[in-house]
């Protein structure tokens, strides 16, 4: 019996027990960075604020659907999927290349209005009569979905169509048989985020706000529930 208990001092002191490893752990815990004072730059500072017009369209326009066009079903309903901006760079081309200064100029105004980087597209297709060859850079583009394309839809309506000059409305015809909408404009500067001061050359862009499961009717109606200024009638008898 004596002979055991010699043996088990003996490995209890020869060999590292819970105490030593935990006294290890605990150094080494105390020593690295504890939970919550890591970087401070990773810190959640909360949700994000969902844009207006997405709490408009959840909230009201999806009702206001189902009242006008029987849609009950929300797998049925239209859905905003995406906005495509498009800047045309085809005629400012010298020989094979583009000026400098005027693609900066398009690729930093695309990337203040919309938040991201801008994609350049090259002709796919060589036409003489328009002195383009497959592979030169014509234009430049961005998508934009998600919170982007909400935010940039409301900034559109509200900040940037009342600076148009003589505005009378868009129009209300620029829908395609899958009820996708088009609008142009003329210069960059009725965005408030370009300073006209600081650009070389004016240029406009396309505008197509792209739906799914939609139709012309249901697109107009879903945009002007969103405050889409489309023209009045009463414009159109004084143009005509």
């Amino acid at each position: 019996m004596a002979g055991e208990s010699d043996k088990k001092q003996q490995q209890g002191k020869g060999s590292p027990g819970k105490g030593a490893g935990g006294a290890r752990s605990g150094a080494t815990k105390k020593g690295g960075p504890s939970k919550g004072h890591g970087d401070t730059s990773q810190i959640d500072t909360g949700p994000k604020t969902p844009s207006r017009l997405r709490i408009l369209f959840d909230g009201s326009v999806r009702g206001k659907i189902t009242e006008k066009f029987g849609i009950k079903n929300p797998m049925a309903m239209p859905k905003l999927e995406k906005i495509v901006l498009n800047v045309n760079m085809g005629r400012h081309l010298e020989g094979t290349k583009l000026p400098p200064e005027k693609r900066q100029t398009v690729l930093d105004t695309l990337t203040k209005i919309s938040g991201q980087k801008p994609v350049v597209v090259k002709a796919k297709k060589s036409v003489s009569n328009f002195k383009v060859r497959e592979g030169f850079e014509t234009a430049a583009m961005v998508t934009l979905r998600r919170d982007r394309m909400w935010h940039f839809l409301d900034r559109f309506i509200n900040l940037a169509t009342p600076r148009i000059r003589d505005f009378r409305g868009v129009n209300d015809k620029a829908f395609d048989k899958q009820g996708n909408y088009a609008v142009g404009v003329s210069e960059q500067g009725v965005f408030p985020e370009i300073n006209m001061a600081e650009v070389n050359f004016t240029h406009g862009m396309n505008i197509n706000v792209c739906f799914q499961r939609s139709t012309p009717a249901l697109s107009r109606f879903v945009l002007e529930c969103l405050g889409m200024p489309f023209v009045k009638p009463e414009e159109k008898k004084k143009k005509s």
